[in-house]
């Protein structure tokens, strides 16, 4: 039986709010304890994860072949069996190598399970209709800290941190996996030729004249996967440094997600009067005006934290629909696995690159190369920009030649 449109996106939203918070959320919460109980060195406990996001950068574009061929149905439930699968062996990892070998696994399901595949999966299903799908998958993703963080904490409390691993095991398993194998259609109908957005629709990525759009495109979305990923994992010590107290860095680092969230229903509302473009340029000016402004220090710090929530809230919308306005459905998902993997690398290797500049040059230092690097994104956004205008432009004076 064919499901519905609005079925298949609640299915990925609710599998997606779960994959993230048993995956790229848990160390949060659970890396503290883990290194208290076993011994074993913070960082260590912590670089599990990048560990996991360097495996889910090298097998992204082979995801997104996988899925361009044969639709996100199997692709997807391999996620959820390895994210399982690795759930059990971290609970059960006697030493700190079988608990790196376990977040491995956890890595292949994250390169076959977060956004990239998801996205990639829908525009498989709908073609060049999937932009709202989109929009509408990220924002179930927005709610997953702020889900998962108050469970995570509850089960760790009740049930230890390996408990919680078990647990999250189980909802993979027996959630999760079926749910993709009973709701996700066996395999996608191929993009039809006539699912093309007329103007916007130049071929697919393959063509030589799309290749500098493609490399600044990838360029920008990896910069703003690592600002993302540096923030993330550092802003509580980056804001405690300037001498809040803890509980309220914590508080004010919870604007985060709010923001995130409303930009994205915002965005939900208006996208159809607007090319992705214009979300890409909202998404990098938000995020350079918001860590620009916890650089000078401005005293209103809760306006700066809901701008960088807003801008990279739009940033996920921005990379899922901004590669099906410029190329099309045909090879999207195959597009979408290569664009990932440089940014899944970056995101592997950020948080121990910032670590270090905030042990070398202060919260400051670190906040004043985050500004530098959000700027030299709007930069990049602008550049691509103007290929996507210069492009169009010389379509437009072909077709005239042509007539």
């Amino acid at each position: 039986m064919e499901r519905s449109r609005r079925t298949i996106i609640t299915v990925l939203g609710l599998t997606q709010i779960m994959a993230w918070g048993s995956t790229y959320y848990l160390p949060a919460v659970i890396a503290p304890k883990v290194a208290a109980d076993t011994g074993w060195p913070l960082p260590w406990v912590v670089g599990g994860l990048s560990l996991g996001l360097l495996v889910a950068g090298l097998i992204s574009p082979r995801v997104g072949s996988s899925i361009e061929r044969h639709g996100g149905r199997n692709v997807l439930a391999f996620s959820a069996g390895c994210i399982g699968i690795g759930q059990i062996g971290l609970a059960a990892s006697p030493n700190l190598a079988a608990y790196i070998a376990a977040w491995l696994v956890v890595g292949l399901g994250m390169g076959a399970g977060l956004y990239d595949a998801a996205f990639a999966t829908l525009g498989r299903l709908y073609g060049h209709s999937a932009r709202s799908a989109i929009t509408t998958l990220s924002l179930f993703g927005g709610f997953a800290s702020t889900f998962c963080w108050p469970i995570s904490a509850f089960l760790m409390g009740e049930t230890g941190w390996r408990g919680t691993c078990l647990v999250y095991a189980s909802v993979q398993l027996f959630f999760a996996l079926p749910l993709y194998l009973g709701m996700l259609p066996r395999r996608a109908p191929l993009p039809s030729v006539t699912d093309r957005p007329g103007k916007e629709q130049v071929g697919t990525p393959v063509q030589p004249a799309a290749v500098p759009i493609m490399v600044v495109l990838a360029a920008t979305l990896t910069l703003a996967a690592v600002i993302s990923s540096t923030v993330s994992v550092h802003l509580l010590t980056i804001l405690q440094a300037s001498g809040m107290a803890l509980a309220a860095a914590v508080g004010l680092g919870a604007l985060v997600g709010p923001a995130q969230v409303s930009a994205r229903a915002v965005e939900m509302i208006i996208a159809r009067y607007h090319h992705p473009i214009w979300t890409k340029f909202a998404s990098v000016s938000f995020v350079a005006i918001g860590i620009g402004a916890l650089w000078v220090a401005v005293p209103v710090v809760p306006v700066a934290l809901a701008f960088y929530g807003a801008g990279i809230g739009l940033e996920t919308i921005a990379r899922g629909t901004l590669p099906l306005a410029l190329f099309g459905p045909s090879g999207y998902a195959r597009l979408m696995g290569r664009l990932a993997m440089p940014s899944l690398i970056a995101q592997a290797a950020a948080p121990s690159v910032g670590a270090l500049l905030l042990e070398h040059v202060g919260a400051h230092g670190t906040l004043a190369a985050l500004a530098g690097l959000a700027l030299l994104n709007v930069g990049l956004a602008c550049s691509l920009g103007w290929l996507i205008f210069r492009r169009r432009t010389l379509e437009r004076y072909r077709r005239s030649d042509a007539l």
